[in-house]
This record gives structure tokens, sequence and C-alpha cells, in this order.
């Protein structure tokens, strides 16, 4: 049985503002990323399976999967898993959670 680990855009958005050097993958399309984005990769979860050969991440490292409001993202989290990536984290709420804090 796969788990589902979240991260809460508060959490997220103090490790940022600490510095940390975290590994985001952004899926939503490309045209959503440039409008608004918090920075990691922009991989669009159609492409995310064959994209997945050539991140740097070890199958380890923890990663951060995004979206607009988590739906997305917690395909791309699935994906990945069955990939053999151990440590995905899924934003919950999405980037939209991440905005209304921001406010």
């Amino acid at each position: 049985m796969q788990h589902h680990p979240q991260i809460n855009a508060a959490e997220l958005l103090e490790r940022l503002s600490n510095g940390e050097s975290l590994n985001m993958v952004d899926v939503r399309e490309v045209i959503e990323f440039y409008t608004y984005n918090i920075g990691g990769n922009n991989i669009p979860l159609s492409k995310l399976t064959d994209a997945l050969d050539s991140l740097s991440y070890n199958k380890t490292d923890e990663i951060i999967v995004i979206c607009k409001v988590g739906l997305r993202s917690e395909t791309a989290q699935a994906v990945m898993q069955q990939q053999g990536y151990t440590n995905v984290r899924n934003l919950s709420g999405g980037l939209l959670a991440v905005q209304k804090l921001k406010q």
C-alpha cells in the first residue's frame, strides 16, 4: 500500500524562507508555471513519466510535488512512488494554499 505523505503550505514557506534548498517538482502546465510559481522544476504531469529518467534526484531524496490545488501533484506522487521514489511529499492545498498564506 502506498503512503501519501503531505507537506502543508506553512511548512513549505517556512523551509523556503530559512533558505533551505528543496527538491520541488511543479507538475502544472508550462503556461501556469510561468504565470505564478515558487520555484522548482516545471514538469507537466503529462510528461512526468518520461522526464523521471532525466531528473538528477536520488530515489531516496525528499521531493515535493506541487500543483494548483494538490490533485495533479497527488497523481504525480503516485507515479513517482511507482517508479521507486520513496520520499515524495505532496503540497496539500497546492499553490492556492501558498497564495492564501502570503496575502
